[in-house]
């Protein structure tokens, strides 16, 4: 859970009350005139850098209105990362609105063919991860996530040039390279601009794409299956289509999202210091290119991650579900396929309904775990419908609709995660670790679809509800051992050395371990 502090780098803190973080312990942070030169300035993150070279550094912030500031955030930022998130998911799930339209008869599709396409999106989106984990602590992060995005959209039109297994294959592992940028990209960018309290309904916001992805996914595969071409399948024009408005998100990402809060355009000198003051109290900086092995090293050692990681493979296994199979399960209820399409869009409506209610109650309640736990209870009812009410088309559909409030769940990962790792080259590998796991869960996922189990796929079905019961048992070890690491850190704090409460300590590039008043989020 959350407990304020006291800060006095914004000195209205009743007019902006995600201003209380537990990120440091009653840090009184003293905004001095001119740089500070400390024996650890060498780590100094650039924006502390930034703030002490500006003309603005020893300015009073109550002159610039936080909440106002926030609000012109958000909508400069924050629906860019929706289109990108909306577009990625769309493109991936493609292939399942594209299984209903004719694809596997028109490419011979045979046996696992389909699953296994839909397994090598992951498994090449698994092996991108790791570059993605160096790169983006040395380039640009907003112009590194405009490139992917323009190039996933280059491979989401060329799969309509698919012509047989191999094709689709080469199609589907580009589109996973690309697309492997996203989750880490967006999760840096959106916390670079906001407290932690704050960033969790932000995060919700850009992930809740997933769910109009699917609403948006439905009419178009819908609208697609009525285009008649003797040479040119509705199929591969839906591919086309998508691949065009990828593009075209890409450029509008490259060319205004900014790459940190330093470098954007559409706010003062005044405004970015203060900005920069305000978010200073989560202790996970903005930029430092210096990479640092010992910070990588740490992770090997780091429970926190490994638990989250087990947590994201768990729900993501269920994902399956959601981004290759939906449609063609409702189809198997007996449904045709354009109504197939329509029917998976109620899908969409729960997955944003269950998102943002769960950002929004972590920006005002704090409880991630429980929030988390809460989105596992569907999933595990839906997989109990899904598997057992097999007479009632009612109740495997509303089995569908329940399994996708498990959607949720991600994003409470991510920005947890995001909260909870400091140092940038820790911070950046652990949320390209935990992308990655992301990824191994929807390798495992599809190849519980065997051809053998088709029509029903019970397994598959008994595998969402048991994965989902894990994954609310480990979120629970994961909150107990927050507990015991927060505990842990007080009895060793005693009296904070006053040096480390100065606005320099705020922005030293420390790991969540070795900082001394770093406390974990629950």
């Amino acid at each position: 859970m959350e407990q304020p502090t006291k800060s006095e780098i914004i000195t209205d803190t009743k007019a902006d009350p995600s201003s209380q973080d537990n990120s440091s312990i009653n840090a009184q942070v003293v905004g001095e005139k001119g740089a500070v030169v400390g024996p650890h300035g060498r780590n100094l993150d650039q924006a502390y850098w930034y703030i002490h070279g500006s003309a603005h550094h020893g300015v009073e912030n109550a002159a610039v209105d936080i909440k106002a500031l926030r609000r012109k955030i958000d909508w400069w930022i924050v629906p860019i990362m929706f289109a990108c998130y909306t577009m990625q998911f769309i493109d991936k799930v493609s292939l399942n609105y594209a299984a209903v339209m004719g694809l596997n008869k028109e490419l011979k599709l045979k046996g696992n063919e389909f699953t296994n396409a839909a397994t090598w999106f992951f498994i090449a989106y698994l092996i991108a991860e790791v570059p993605n984990g160096i790169v983006l602590q040395k380039v640009p992060v907003a112009k590194w996530l405009g490139a992917n995005v323009f190039l996933w959209g280059i491979a989401t039109a060329c799969t309509a040039a698919a012509h047989n297994y191999a094709t689709l294959l080469t199609a589907r592992i580009f589109l996973g390279i690309f697309e492997a940028a996203i989750a880490p990209s967006l999760m840096l960018l959106s916390s670079q601009w906001y407290t932690k309290s704050e960033a969790a309904p932000r995060f919700s916001i850009w992930y809740a794409g997933l769910g109009l992805g699917q609403i948006i996914g439905g009419i178009v595969s819908y609208a697609f299956q009525h285009v008649k071409h003797p040479s040119f399948s509705g199929w591969k024009i839906m591919f086309v289509v998508l691949g065009l408005v990828t593009i075209i998100i890409g450029v509008i990402t490259i060319l205004i999202l900014p790459d940190s809060p330093m470098q954007a355009r559409f706010l003062s000198e005044a405004e970015k210091v203060a900005l920069l003051k305000h978010v200073s109290v989560n202790q996970t900086g903005i930029t430092q290119k210096k990479y640092k092995p010992k910070q990588a090293l740490e992770i090997l050692l780091d429970i926190q991650l490994w638990l989250m990681t087990l947590v994201t493979i768990l729900i993501s296994i269920s994902s399956g579900v959601v981004t290759t199979y939906s449609a063609t399960l409702i189809r198997n209820f007996g449904y045709k396929p354009p109504t197939a399409a329509l029917l998976n869009m109620p899908s969409g409506i729960v997955s944003i309904a269950s998102t943002l209610i769960v950002g929004y109650g972590i920006r005002f309640t704090s409880n991630r775990w429980a929030w988390l736990i809460a989105c596992c209870v569907p999933g595990i009812l839906g997989g109990g419908l899904l598997s057992f009410a097999t007479g009632s088309k009612a109740a495997q559909l509303a089995g569908i609709y329940l399994v996708n409030a498990i959607t949720a769940t991600l994003i409470v990962i991510y920005q947890w995660t995001s909260a909870n790792v400091a140092g940038q080259t820790k911070r950046v590998i652990g949320l390209a670790l935990i992308s990655g796991s992301f990824s191994v869960g929807n390798i495992i996922g599809p190849q519980t679809f065997q051809a053998k189990d088709a029509p029903s796929f019970t397994p598959a079905k008994i595998t969402v509800m048991a994965t989902q019961a894990s994954a609310a048992v480990m979120t629970f070890v994961l909150f107990l051992y927050y507990m015991w690491a927060n505990k842990r850190k007080d009895s060793r704090a005693g009296s904070v050395d006053v040096i480390e409460q100065t606005e320099e300590h705020m922005w030293e590039d420390q790991t969540d371990k070795e900082n001394k008043t770093f406390r974990y989020v629950y």
